[in-house]
């Protein structure tokens, strides 16, 4: 099939809805396992800290095989890697499901996360072209937060009512995301000169992240989508452990629907800035991000579950208005540069290792008991101080340069 022809039929052309299709199977297995495997390592009693051990050894593999998921999506047919992406996922959750280690299960679906990404949002530059990227992005923003939506909420209410029947859904889910991986279209592969030797593959990946590091346009995104990635995870663990401290509620169904929220505002934070934000007013998207920082304050000081909906709600509005115009920056200026795989590969770096660090620190402090309405009023002080630094940056002058 011809790249321009699929470009002139817009945001809502086949190929484009097939990947959207993909993308929400694989998002809503993913949310609806992290959430089952969660209730599967309180069964088997594991401590509290080792929750967000789970997440960080996903993550682990993001930074791990950074330097090689770039080429891989730029080398090949990127609708056929996140077939590939997918299928391990699915051998990941099966893994969980047939009572193996959980830990080396969840490990396996990162891996396959850590592949797919870069192709899932490096083909949107193949599929659109020029002013249809943000769109684009707010779609696939779109779909992911639906899919993190309905998925966390199926995660956690089967969790509490069969935990083998959650685990096979999310199995089954991963299977459909494999099948609708059928429907994209196999494009040229962006690049097909670069060299398969591990230790080029790593200079390779390293010259991409300096020349990534030295635009400052990308550089402003690469740390603004750190920021709020590596507080995004935080987050959601922080919240199983303050639902039962202030709300007096034990059960797995509400932190995910309460993440749910967050979800549902992310996706009007995109739409709105798909139509509010461009690629040359990239940095209104900046009081967005401290908000977010005020509003985490706000939420970790209600003890009723009604205002807690609705600041989740909010913050996922600043959140989705805060992260689609800086993802439609970096693949914009990557392609340019560095190829889109390897600009997403180099991002997925950076937020991964934000991530971990995070998540290390929120283990450590839980490990040491400190209270989780004392961790939520830090963590929202921290971001929103860490954003606002960002922005008088960009407004001196000395990132965009």
């Amino acid at each position: 099939m011809n790249p321009s022809a699929m470009n002139s039929s817009g945001v809502l052309s086949r190929p484009m809805l097939a990947v959207m299709s993909a993308q929400f199977f694989s998002a809503f297995g993913d949310n609806a396992l992290l959430f089952a495997t969660i209730a599967l390592i309180k069964e088997q009693q594991y401590p509290a800290w080792s929750q967000p051990v789970l997440q960080m050894l996903f993550v682990a593999a993001y930074i791990v095989l950074a330097p090689f998921v770039g080429q891989f999506a730029d080398n090949f047919a990127k609708g056929r890697v996140m077939m590939v992406a997918n299928a391990l996922k699915l051998a990941g959750a099966l893994v969980i499901c047939f009572g193996f280690n959980p830990f080396v299960g969840y490990c396996l679906v990162g891996i396959g996360a850590a592949a797919y990404s870069p192709a899932k949002y490096g083909i949107l530059g193949e599929l659109t072209q020029g002013g249809q990227l943000v769109k684009a992005n707010g779609l696939m923003e779109a779909s992911t937060i639906a899919a993190i939506l309905t998925g966390s909420v199926a995660g956690g209410i089967l969790a509490d009512w069969h935990l083998i029947t959650a685990l096979a859904v999310c199995a089954l889910t991963y299977g459909v995301a494999v099948a609708a991986n059928l429907f994209i279209p196999r494009l040229p592969p962006a690049r097909q000169d670069a060299s398969w030797h591990p230790a080029r593959m790593v200079g390779h990946f390293s010259r991409a992240c300096r020349l990534l590091w030295r635009d400052g346009y990308t550089r402003f995104s690469l740390i603004g989508t750190s920021l709020f990635w590596g507080a995004g995870v935080t987050l959601r663990f922080l919240l199983v452990l303050w639902v039962p401290v202030a709300l007096g509620i034990n059960d797995n169904a509400t932190p995910t629907t309460l993440n749910a929220m967050v979800a549902v505002g992310i996706v009007f934070g995109a739409g709105a800035a798909a139509r509010l934000v461009t690629l040359e007013t990239v940095r209104r998207c900046m009081p967005a991000g401290i908000l977010m920082g005020v509003v985490v304050v706000a939420l970790c000081l209600q003890h009723h579950l009604l205002p807690s909906y609705l600041l989740l709600a909010l913050i996922g509005i600043l959140g989705g208005f805060f992260i689609v115009p800086l993802n439609a920056l970096l693949q914009q200026r990557g392609k340019e540069s560095v190829g889109a795989g390897n600009a997403i590969a180099v991002q997925n770096f950076g937020e991964n290792i934000a991530m971990l660090a995070m998540l290390g620190l929120y283990s450590l402090v839980v490990r040491l008991s400190v209270p989780a309405v004392i961790i939520g009023v830090g963590f929202g002080v921290v971001f929103a101080l860490a954003i606002g630094l960002l922005w008088l940056t960009t407004r001196n002058g000395k990132t965009l340069r």
